[in-house]
């Protein structure tokens, strides 16, 4: 093994530096596993790419290893390992919980609020380089039927879109409706299909994510942001709207959407990132008795469990990568992200 490798930082002025890191040594309970591939998330580009912006748990520590979506093999072991071994394939678990607080016992490692938690990517070194050293508990097992850039993908944002929908519950009888095609936004739809809803309706203004979404089968009916938007969904589902909605836009006219063209008695999530919403708490929620869930990223368990749904489902998370750099091109990559004009986009490492 290499003793030198070559990460990316995000110094937080819309650009990316490349620099020589020591590739890691595992310790008790650890493993260094070789990165396949780690995908870009909206929240690199929200909280760290263009300024560092984060706060607490999206708090990012200058000159880190980006990258909280990674996937790979383990080629070392530390001592006093319980499950994994040397050359099995693995998802990281971004969210590295402290592992004894009640949360964490819980499996929600995002909960935790030990000052020892440290998420990769964030607080520790993450996927944009070609090793990186793990604890053995974040891991999650990649089963031979699912590439690296799946398990890339379910590192964040299948987990987050995959969360959302078990809380609101997914039937055969449900119209869905998903405000912003980003990539959870696409991997919600993704999913809610392979869930069984009966109608799939998305509002998204990105002319490149609208034709991805139709192309990849992901909508029945997809309708840009408008002052008649719920109106239109209204009109695709008999006048009764949408039994369960999602919003990944983070938009205050976004999230009114999502709650406005929910049917009565729907249930809606809200998973998209920061901003604010307006809402007429009467007309809006109480009369027509809705429930909003607010939603962030998922557990360990869950996240296990989706790993063994995709392979009972058959469908593939890495359809929505439509872009894949090497490391030593990821300014591109970070600045494709940063542009929209894209599906996910990926850093991958030869074998």
């Amino acid at each position: 093994m290499a003793v030198k490798m070559i990460g990316a930082i995000l110094p937080g002025n819309s650009t990316v530096e490349l620099k020589e890191f020591e590739v890691p040594t595992p310790g008790f309970g650890q493993v260094v596993i070789k990165t396949k591939a780690s995908t870009i998330c909206g929240s690199d580009i929200r909280c760290i790419y263009r300024e560092h912006l984060g706060k607490g748990p999206e708090g990012y520590i200058p000159g880190m290893v980006a990258g909280h979506e990674p996937c790979g093999q383990i080629v070392e072991e530390g001592p006093g390992l319980k499950r994994f071994k040397k050359g099995d394939r693995v998802i990281v678990y971004h969210i590295s919980g402290c592992g004894v607080c009640y949360d964490c016992r819980k499996g929600n490692y995002i909960s935790c609020k030990s000052p020892l938690r440290a998420a990769y990517g964030w607080q520790r070194n993450g996927g944009m380089a070609p090793y990186i050293l793990c604890d053995e508990k974040d891991l999650i097992p990649l089963p031979d039927e699912l590439s690296y850039k799946d398990g890339a993908q379910v590192a964040c944002g299948f987990g987050t879109a995959y969360e959302a929908l078990e809380k609101i519950g997914i039937g055969g009888d449900d119209a869905v409706l998903v405000v912003g095609l980003g990539p959870v936004g696409l991997a919600t739809l993704m999913l809610a299909k392979a869930m069984g809803a009966e109608k799939l309706i998305g509002v998204e203004m990105n002319e490149y994510r609208i034709g991805l979404a139709k192309e990849l089968g992901l909508v029945d009916y997809v309708f840009q942001p408008s002052d008649h938007v719920v109106e239109d969904i209204l009109a695709v589902t008999g006048g009764h709207g949408c039994e369960k909605t999602i919003d990944c836009s983070a938009a205050d006219a976004g999230r009114q959407t999502a709650v406005r063209a929910a049917r009565d008695y729907g249930k809606i999530a809200f998973v998209g990132e920061g901003h604010s919403v307006t809402l007429n708490p009467s007309p809006d929620l109480m009369h027509p008795t809705k429930t909003i869930y607010g939603s962030w990223v998922t557990s360990l368990w869950r996240m296990e469990d989706l790993v063994e749904h995709l392979v009972r489902w058959g469908i593939h998370p890495d359809q929505l990568i439509t872009d894949e750099f090497p490391v030593e091109k990821a300014a591109e990559a970070y600045a494709l992200m940063a542009s929209g004009n894209c599906g996910k986009v990926a850093i991958v490492y030869p074998d």
